[in-house]
């Protein structure tokens, strides 16, 4: 049961979401952290977030909220991730370009990172 209400986004550092409700108990948990590889940051300025999401998609859409020419560089005009760009959720590389919908946890770590490519 997800009871945090709305995306909350905050720069690096210790951060946690608050769970809100009498269902939840106000329990609190670690949020998942974002973090863009130093290749993006030659371009447009990455820092790491910590964000309260339950998807990738939401994630990523809380940190172009926080920096909006981010977006250009990560997804295309269709909104889905760019060609170019590799998305690992927990050390696992995310399969779903198109959705985002790949599933987080509390304390989740989020790597974006351009592929490489070459001969």
């Amino acid at each position: 049961m997800q009871c945090w209400i709305g995306l909350t986004l905050r720069p690096v550092g210790i951060a946690m979401r608050r769970w809100h409700g009498s269902r939840c108990g106000g329990i609190i948990a670690p949020m998942a952290r974002i973090v863009f590889t130093q290749q993006l940051r030659r371009f447009v300025e990455t820092p790491e977030f910590d964000v309260a999401a339950a998807t990738l998609r939401e994630a990523l859409d809380a940190a172009f909220t926080a920096n909006p020419r981010l977006r250009g560089y990560v997804l295309d005009d269709q909104s889905h991730l760019r060609a170019n760009v590799a998305v690992f959720v927990d050390g696992r590389r995310s399969n779903d370009r198109v959705a985002l919908a790949d599933a987080l946890q509390p304390g989740s770590r989020i790597h974006v990172m351009q592929a490489l490519s070459g001969g």
